[in-house]
């Protein structure tokens, strides 16, 4: 079994991506690593080669970024999904780091469904870090519970929309299997002022004109908290050091957010409520 690890990065240092880690953090379950460096404005470029491991595999590409509603991001996922070799394609975002904890049954995983073709992918739950590394958000409202981040190397599969996820070029979605791992999604964990900044630029590429500059004109920094809970775990090792120099100050207000009780319900409600709306 062969197993190629893609991703996709531009400015990650302009924007405080922990893209280093998340490239790191699924090395060891990698025989490639394919890295797609879209032309930056900052040292990007000669960090990631500076990273000592023959896996490696980089190309840089001019990124589109006249395309609205995010997607240059499939554009350049799929770039780097082309080069890949392996039986599987493990994608990781510049945001998301894999816990080493997980490295045995996202191996059990790949070996188990191997030669089980209808399985085109495997599904990853998710852990979405807000504000700072203390605090996870519950879910149960608009953060995405599960993504698709192993896929068969296949034509008929190709990184959809934003990147977000994967699936056929019709639109339909794959056949996948959730296994027992968790992506750790630090995109809202980075210093206030490139995490403003970031979300500026990012908005261009959903919107545009009139449309792009009063979205951007009424945001501030983790003007949506949701409902937080604190932080009891560990963090992957690959990101302890970030972690440790993180300085910032962030409120997570627990006080003004719904009590438990009132958030179980809500957690359970969702799914339901989900349901219901497709049916109609």
């Amino acid at each position: 079994m062969k197993v190629s690890g893609f991703t996709i990065v531009r400015n990650g240092e302009l924007y405080a991506y922990p893209y280093v880690e998340a490239i790191q953090s699924i090395l060891p379950l990698c025989d490639e690593m394919i890295v797609n460096v879209g032309k930056s404005n900052d040292n990007t470029l000669e960090i990631i080669r500076a990273i000592d491991n023959k896996k490696i595999k980089i190309f840089e590409s001019e990124w589109d970024m006249s395309l609205k509603g995010g997607e240059v991001l499939s554009v350049e996922t799929n770039k780097a999904l082309d080069k890949c070799t392996g039986d599987w394609c493990f994608y990781i975002q510049g945001d998301e780091v894999l816990h080493e904890k997980f490295f045995e049954n996202v191996k059990k995983a790949m070996n188990v469904n191997l030669n089980k073709p209808n399985i085109e992918g495997l599904r990853f739950w998710y852990k979405h870090f807000y504000g700072s590394y203390d605090y996870v958000q519950d879910n149960y409202r608009k953060w995405y519970i599960r993504e698709v981040r192993i896929v068969r190397k296949k034509d008929n599969i190709i990184s959809w929309g934003d990147a977000l996820d994967f699936r056929h070029p019709d639109g339909s979605k794959l056949n996948s299997k959730d296994i027992d791992a968790e992506i750790y999604h630090y995109g809202w964990v980075r210093p206030p002022e490139k995490l403003l900044n970031k979300r500026r630029d990012f908005e261009k590429l959903y919107n545009e004109g009139e449309t792009a500059e009063k979205n951007i004109s009424g945001f501030q920094n983790y003007d949506d908290l949701g409902n937080l809970e604190k932080f009891d775990g560990s963090h992957p090792e690959v990101m302890k050091k970030r972690v440790s120099e993180s300085k910032w100050e962030f409120d997570a207000k627990l006080s003004e957010q719904n009590p438990d009780w009132i958030r179980k319900i809500l957690i359970f409600l969702n799914p339901l409520l989900k349901r219901i709306n497709k049916s109609e």
